[in-house]
C-alpha cells in the first residue's frame, strides 16, 4: 500500500508539473507539496528537478514561437543570481522562511488583483530593475522548493502580454531556470542516479500531460485564463503561508 501510495503521488505530481509547462496556472506548484506528502520537501525537489527539465523540453518546442524577449533578457540573468543566493545560502535559510515569504507576496499580489477594478489590460514595456529584482527572488524561491511562480508572476502578470505570450515566456524562462538549477541540485546531492531512475518514469506521464495543457490554454478564453491564473496564485500562496508557518 505504501508504494501505492507512493506512485500514485508520483504520476499526479508528474501530470501537474507537464500540465504546467503546457501552460496552465501555477499547478506545477502543488507538484512538492503532493510528493511532500511520501517523502521530505527536499528529497521531492530534487526528484522533480530532472521532471521539470524533461517537460520544459516538449513545453518550449510547444512554445517556440510566442514568448518575449525582452522579458527573458531581463528576468534570466537576476534569476541565476538568485539560484545563486540560494546555493550558497541552503544551509542556513530556514526552508519554512522562504516559503512563508512566497506565500505572503503572492497572496498581497492576488488580493490586489482581486480587489481592484477591473480594466482592460495594456501592453507596458517591461522594466528591467523591477524585473531583475523579482527575477532574482524567483530564482531563490524556485531553487529552495520550485515555487518561483508567485514573484514572478508579481512582474509579469501587469505587463499586459497575450495568454500565449505569458504561457511562454513563462515555460522558457522556467525551463532555463530549471536547468541552471541541476548544477547546485547534484552538488548538495538531491540529484542522483536513485531519483534519476525514479524521475525517469515520472517523465512520460509528464510530458503527455505538456500537450494536455496545451490545448487547455487555447482553450480558454483570454479573460478567463488570467483570472484563473490569479486566483490560483491566491490559493496557492494561502496553502505556502499556511505551510510556511507550520514549519516555522
Amino acid at each position: 500500500m505504501e508504494a501505492a501510495g507512493y506512485w500514485l503521488a508520483a504520476v499526479l505530481a508528474a501530470v501537474l508539473v507537464g500540465m504546467g509547462k503546457g501552460g496552465v496556472p501555477v499547478v506545477a506548484m502543488l507538484s512538492v507539496p503532493i510528493m511532500a506528502l511520501v517523502m521530505s520537501p527536499v528529497m521531492a525537489a530534487g526528484l522533480l528537478l530532472p521532471v521539470y527539465v524533461v517537460s520544459d523540453i516538449f513545453g518550449i518546442y510547444a512554445y517556440r514561437h510566442a514568448f518575449d524577449r525582452r522579458v527573458l533578457a531581463i528576468v534570466l540573468p537576476g534569476s541565476f543570481l538568485g539560484i545563486g543566493v540560494g546555493w550558497a545560502t541552503a544551509s542556513i535559510v530556514p526552508e519554512a522562511a522562504v516559503t512563508l515569504l512566497v506565500g505572503l507576496i503572492g497572496l498581497a499580489f492576488a488580493l490586489t488583483l482581486l480587489i481592484r477594478r477591473p480594466v482592460a489590460a495594456e501592453r507596458k514595456r517591461a522594466e528591467v530593475a523591477p524585473g531583475l529584482f523579482w527575477g532574482a527572488v524567483a530564482g531563490f524561491t524556485s531553487f529552495v522548493s520550485h515555487a518561483g511562480a508567485p514573484p514572478y508572476q508579481v512582474y509579469t502578470l501587469p505587463l499586459g502580454m497575450s495568454k500565449a505570450v505569458f504561457a511562454g515566456t513563462s515555460t522558457i524562462a522556467f525551463a532555463v531556470i530549471n536547468v541552471v538549477k541541476l548544477v547546485p541540485y547534484y552538488a548538495l546531492g538531491q540529484v542522483n542516479m536513485a531519483s534519476l531512475k525514479v524521475a525517469a518514469v515520472m517523465a512520460v506521464p509528464a510530458a503527455i500531460a505538456v500537450f494536455v495543457g496545451l490545448r487547455l490554454v487555447k482553450w480558454m478564453p483570454e479573460r478567463l485564463f488570467f483570472r484563473l491564473v490569479t486566483w490560483a496564485l491566491l490559493l496557492i500562496s494561502v496553502k505556502l503561508v499556511w505551510d510556511g508557518l507550520t514549519g516555522l
